[in-house]
């Protein structure tokens, strides 16, 4: 049982160190929404989310009052939308319907984004998935709450290469739809590869087939807490750093728990996971790429980088399971360029590239997150960035991303400016030799020797 003295015990986290509840997200099945034609699924499927989510917002905003722990979003992810518009839609312009009834829907509850525009074609497209990959350039072009997300791989099935080159072709058509908004639309816009089903954050949040018709999940985020923390500890063993990120990690993730399980009870939808991810904002002091210089680099990206968000990452996840019996998602560090102004100030200073930001994906939550690159970027560049970042995930066993935004008319020097949590960004140069021959042979890249474990 949490104890209100818990949260007492945080309270110097939340107002000076920028510790909060990054998001309240509910998921929510459509899978009894499909009716005989695409009209009567929008109708159903804006029904069943306005009703399951009429009270989310407000829920969210009375628990944060009367805890004083700021819950900042309140989001949505429904079942992948491929899978729902099976039946029913029959071109892409189809899919583009219900991403608008997604959109309206998010506005009727007040939710900050809706997540699940999404296909999982990690060993094949069916005609359905080709379709919504295709409309995702004008559903995100003429939505502004809708976030979209494709799995292409898997340890189990292996790469989807048909599917990483139509992406590649995709998210430069959504570049080129949003370029008055500075190509906004890519960053709504995630590939994975071992995507998990009960991820909050956006923009890959979706709600798996094997959940519950709805849930709860929670992600909380305190990159300020764990760097107050260290500084405590600073010049000390590696095995006093390990166990001071240890219990801070534990600290946050209870505080996550408390608000989680408020927001079951009063929504009357089951608890589903605590997702304890270090997730910065462009807010100073609210960084992992300061986290990383106080435990000891110049700047992220510097030697040793990989093995400081090694050990980042893993005392985090062992502080989180200790904390609650359901932690999922992701769980981890984040590292996005543009929502963390140190490793912005790292790009800048040279001493984080693209390359190194693949290496340390190996060992972080996620992968190339919030990327931007020159507008005139190839998209068989992009696809083969893709690949690469898919088979770290692929062989290694790990959940792996990447949210790229070509920015058009930019180049690397320049910055592009997004907003709110997703801040700003350098664009980053990136290799210029070609692997046009490698994208373009088609079909599958199977599946590593270690998947054989039955």
């Amino acid at each position: 049982m949490l104890q209100m003295n818990e949260v007492f015990e945080t309270n110097r986290m939340i107002h000076e160190m920028n510790l909060d509840v990054r998001t309240i997200t509910m998921g929510i099945s459509l899978l009894d929404c499909v009716g005989k034609d695409v009209e009567e699924t929008c109708e159903k499927i804006y029904t069943k989310i306005t009703e399951s989510a009429k009270d989310l917002v407000s829920t969210g905003d009375e628990i944060a009052a009367e805890y004083g722990v700021p819950v900042i979003n309140k989001r949505i992810s429904v079942t992948p939308i491929a899978l729902v518009g099976n039946s029913v839609c029959k071109c892409p312009d189809d899919f583009v319907k219900i991403a608008e009834t997604l959109d309206r829907a998010a506005d009727t509850v007040g939710v900050n984004f809706i997540g699940g525009y999404s296909a999982l074609v990690c060993k094949g497209m069916t005609p359905a998935d080709e379709y919504l990959i295709r409309s995702i350039p004008k559903a995100l072009a003429t939505t502004g709450k809708v976030c979209s997300s494709v799995n292409v791989g898997s340890t189990r099935t292996g790469i989807n290469m048909d599917a990483v080159k139509l992406i590649g072709e995709m998210i430069k058509e959504t570049a080129e739809l949003t370029k008055e908004n500075d190509c906004l639309g890519c960053a709504k816009f995630v590939v994975f590869t071992n995507a998990p089903d009960d991820n909050p954050f956006m923009a890959g949040a979706f709600h798996g087939v094997t959940e519950a018709d709805k849930i709860i999940n929670v992600g909380v985020s305190g990159p300020g807490v764990v760097k107050r923390a260290i500084e405590a500890v600073r010049g000390e063993s590696f095995e006093v750093l390990c166990e001071t990120i240890k219990k801070t990690a534990f600290k946050v993730t209870r505080v996550g728990q408390l608000v989680a399980q408020e927001a079951s009870r009063r929504l009357g939808v089951p608890f589903g996971i605590i997702d304890l991810s270090l997730a910065p904002t462009p807010a100073v002091g609210d960084s992992v790429g300061e986290i990383l210089e106080e435990i000891g680099l110049e700047y992220a990206g510097a030697p040793g980088t990989t093995a400081a968000l090694a050990l980042l990452n893993d005392q985090v996840k062992k502080g989180g399971v200790m904390a609650s019996s359901y932690v999922g998602g992701l769980s981890g560090a984040f590292i996005p360029v543009s929502e963390d102004q140190r490793m912005i100030d790292a790009v800048n200073a040279g001493a984080l590239t693209l390359e190194k930001l693949e290496a340390m994906t190996c060992v972080c939550s996620v992968g190339l997150d919030m990327i931007a690159i020159p507008g005139d970027t190839k998209a068989t560049t992009i696809s083969g960035i893709i690949a690469d970042e898919m088979a770290l995930g692929m062989i290694n066993q790990k959940t792996t991303a990447v949210r790229i935004i070509p920015v058009i008319g930019k180049g690397v020097g320049e910055t592009v400016e997004f907003g709110g949590l997703l801040g700003y960004a350098p664009i980053m140069p990136v290799n210029q030799f070609s692997c046009d021959a490698f994208i373009n042979r088609g079909g599958r890249i199977p599946a590593p020797i270690h998947s054989f474990k039955n």
